[in-house]
């Protein structure tokens, strides 16, 4: 019951903000008139909102209960989706998104690692996190199928001759079953997670904010996963354009390529079931280091620009390599805490202060992202954004394996 919740909580509280721009791309920017940059700027004020309330928000896990935490930024963000119903304007939209940055991260984040990492007890760490990204991937690709079927349904007529204000009131509905849902799930975290508030306050608490936050920032390992983990979640961030390169070079028309976003969705769970597994039979580490081998792979076969129309059996091999590498790092990246020794006590404070560099592609990704192809139209774009992701993946690479020769057990 406990890790179903943290599932579904996990993943409905990001619905709103980022998995339907992600699945319906196209769509979205055409029924919000944005560009890609745009959209690309109103994840950075997400992101500039959600940075400055990592490390409190950190803080506060500590000290409040997680149902209550959780359940509150469920339904404050199931709000938010009221307003994006609405068509508001660009301006609207950029506090709307600063407002998710609150909700979904100061009050939720910290609250749900914690508790996962409660959940996994000493020796299941790597499955804990496993399941919870393999199950809220089942979560996003569940919906997002849901999403593009009811989209296809309200929408009268052809996507390619329906008007901007028809798919307007189509995707209208896709965005209120998503509020109704992520509150509904506020709703059963309310309710039935008191076992795992009662579990919580068998811990100590620290009380000296500053002190933990500088005995934190003096263990290396934490740097360093800092750094993987932003490097892993540019990566993630390049999961927004799956659906954009289906619509821009392969030209698959905005419902193929909505459901090419909600397919690739589907690989998430698989993997991260798989890998969280193997982890805890193996070493965490090594399958972050096989992650950041298998994202580069995919990241220089998409820079290379040898997929073009007419080779969809090249191109959704590339997008699972790509997938496959992406999901792995992410599906362990808090697994490791444990080998960083960061005490349980102090696991908010920690994931706060990490998040701040290591959710910082919030902030950039998106506008960088947006730029390179609104001034590269086509295929020339697309490469860009992909080189990028190659430089990262190195870069996270080289982390990954310093992090696993400093945590090496001696003897």
């Amino acid at each position: 019951m406990i890790l179903t919740l943290l599932i579904l909580s996990g993943e409905f509280i990001y619905f709103l903000p980022y998995v339907l721009s992600r699945v319906f791309r196209p769509t979205f920017l055409d029924v919000f008139q944005l560009n890609n940059f745009q959209l690309g700027s109103l994840f950075s004020v997400y992101g500039v909102v959600a940075l400055l309330s990592y490390i409190y928000g950190g803080v506060i896990t500590d000290r409040y209960s997680p149902r209550k935490l959780m359940s509150s930024a469920l339904f404050l963000t199931a709000l938010g989706g009221l307003v994006l119903a609405s068509y508001p304007s660009y301006q609207t939209l950029q506090i709307l998104y600063g407002y998710w940055g609150f909700t979904s991260v100061f009050l939720f984040w910290g609250a749900m690692i914690k508790a996962t990492r409660l959940w996994g007890g000493d020796n299941n760490q790597g499955k804990a996190f496993g399941f919870l990204d393999g199950g809220r991937g089942i979560v996003a690709a569940s919906m997002g199928s849901i999403g593009v079927f009811v989209f296809t349904i309200v929408l009268t007529s052809d996507i390619k001759s329906a008007s901007v204000l028809e798919r307007q009131e189509a995707f209208r509905y896709v965005i209120l079953l998503s509020s109704f849902m992520v509150a509904f799930i506020g709703l059963l975290v309310l309710i039935f997670l008191r076992n795992m508030e009662d579990k919580n306050t068998n811990f100590e608490l620290p009380l000296n904010t500053l002190t933990n936050i500088k005995g934190v920032l003096k263990n290396e390992s934490i740097w360093l996963l800092m750094l993987i983990i932003m490097c892993a979640y540019v990566g993630y961030k390049v999961t927004d354009i799956y659906s954009l390169y289906a619509s821009e070079v392969m030209l698959y028309d905005q419902i193929e390529a909505a459901e090419v976003g909600a397919l690739q969705l589907y690989l998430r769970p698989i993997v991260c079931v798989a890998i969280g597994l193997l982890a805890d039979r193996t070493k965490n580490m090594f399958w972050i280091i096989f992650g950041f081998v298998t994202m580069l792979i995919g990241a220089l076969i998409f820079s290379f620009g040898i997929i073009k129309p007419d080779m969809n059996f090249i191109f959704f091999l590339s997008l699972v390599i790509l997938a496959v590498g992406t999901y792995s790092i992410r599906a362990l990246y808090f697994a490791v805490l444990k080998e960083a020794n960061v005490a349980f006590a102090l696991t908010g404070t920690a994931v706060g202060i990490i998040s701040v560099v290591g959710y910082s592609p919030d902030i950039f990704a998106g506008p960088i992202m947006g730029y390179l192809l609104d001034e590269n139209p086509g295929i020339i774009g697309h490469q860009y954004v992909y080189f990028m992701l190659v430089i990262f993946s190195i870069i996270g690479l080289i982390a990954s394996i310093r992090f696993a020769r400093l945590t090496k057990p001696s003897g």
